[in-house]
């Protein structure tokens, strides 16, 4: 008999707990899957990629000093072109406005090699573009680990592979110089905890996580307990 109002106050409190919680843990299911930062990074990235590499490709293709640059500039202008388009259909998909011209870098990186002749052409197109895809290779990465949008996803893991075969391709001229990299830049470690969650769902405004909901859960298990102990002591 003891056992049973035991039972019986244990089921009460954890009601009574989930009544003083506020509501947040119980949010409805998310609607349609909204773009974050990262998918935005990734979609302008690709795009400002193909309105300065295009014509650099052209330009090696036209005045590299060495036949490989030569092979290499006409593959990448041409590879970048099918990579341009892709993403342009996701941009249409997406409803999203993609840039129309290359950033003031990438213009002076054309400037530059516009300015250059023989085997100084050569080495700043070489390095230009190689440093330019090792920039955004871990971008791709990120993204499509992470990414919400089947579009942004599917797009992701098409310019990976462009991007790692460009990369090739530059490194196969021989003119990459490995020690003038760029030092490796690790992610920070991510926050661990109820916090981290909160931070990721909030991007988006797609509710808590599964973790939230859990700790929710226990804090109204907890709260529920107290209120039993106090009105079985009473008794």
């Amino acid at each position: 008999m003891k056992a049973t109002r035991w039972t019986a106050a244990v089921l009460v409190g954890l009601v009574a707990g989930l009544l003083t919680l506020p509501a947040v843990g119980l949010a409805a299911p998310a609607g349609p899957t909204q773009l974050g930062a990262a998918d935005m990074t990734l979609l302008n990235g690709v795009r400002l990629a193909g309105l300065w590499e295009m014509p650099a490709g052209t330009m090696a293709a036209e005045k590299g000093s060495k036949e490989e640059v030569r092979k290499v500039g006409a593959e990448i202008a041409a590879q970048h072109d099918q990579l341009d388009q892709l993403v342009v259909e996701a941009a249409n998909k997406l409803g999203v406005q993609l840039p129309g011209e290359p950033s003031a870098q990438q213009k002076g990186w054309l400037d530059e090699m516009k300015s250059a002749t023989g085997a100084r052409f050569d080495r700043i197109f070489v390095d230009r573009l190689r440093a330019a895809h090792g920039a955004i290779f871990p971008v791709i990465g990120a993204v499509r680990s992470s990414t919400r949008n089947d579009v942004v996803r599917k797009l992701a893991e098409q310019a990976n592979g462009f991007v790692m075969t460009h990369m090739t391709l530059l490194e196969s001229t021989g003119l990459v110089r490995y020690a003038e990299l760029p030092p490796v830049a690790l992610p920070a470690p991510q926050d661990e905890g109820l916090i981290a969650a909160a931070k990721a769902n909030a991007e988006f405004g797609t509710g808590l996580s599964s973790t939230v909901i859990w700790a929710v859960l226990l804090g109204a298990l907890t709260l529920g307990s107290v209120a039993t102990v106090r009105v079985v002591r009473r008794r």
